[in-house]
């Protein structure tokens, strides 16, 4: 019996750590608010990843820096870079529509290098992170780029 237990426990054991292994986690996250707040403050680069398309349909986030992900990995990074000034240190917090692109962008960011990347993970949307940039009802511009 006590074999058996044993047995038992260390299946879920290791269970549990191949989870963990396997975890996409990518970085740490900003509310909106708190985006919002730093980059009002200056301490923060606001990038808004999305297409032109979903740029035009809601607005952007108030000051936030529009670098559209689909150019692919490559021109995405330069983007950042030119707009950081080629400081990999500059806290970075990225937005899109519901925080799943922003969260491979961020391993990507990471990837090149960048130490301070922020995924606003509930997105301008909304999603199980919060209600989004959209829903708390915080400032937007005008694509003037679509």
């Amino acid at each position: 019996m006590l074999i058996q237990r044993l047995s038992l426990a260390a299946a879920a054991s290791f269970m549990l750590l191949s989870i963990n292994a396997c975890s996409q986690d990518s970085g740490p996250t900003l509310a909106a608010p708190d985006a919002f707040g730093q980059a009002q403050a200056g301490t923060l680069t606001l990038i808004d990843i999305r297409r032109p398309d979903e740029w035009k349909q809601t607005g952007v986030a108030k000051d936030a820096l529009q670098i559209n992900m689909a150019q692919g990995d490559a021109g995405f990074v330069a983007q950042v870079a030119a707009e950081t000034g080629g400081d990999k240190n500059a806290p970075i917090g990225l937005i899109c529509r519901t925080g799943n692109r922003t969260t491979q962008m961020q391993r990507v960011l990471k990837e090149a290098g960048y130490t301070h990347v922020y995924n606003i993970k509930e997105g301008m949307a909304g999603s199980g992170a919060g209600p989004g940039w959209l829903a708390r009802g915080l400032p937007l511009e005008a694509c003037e780029r679509c």
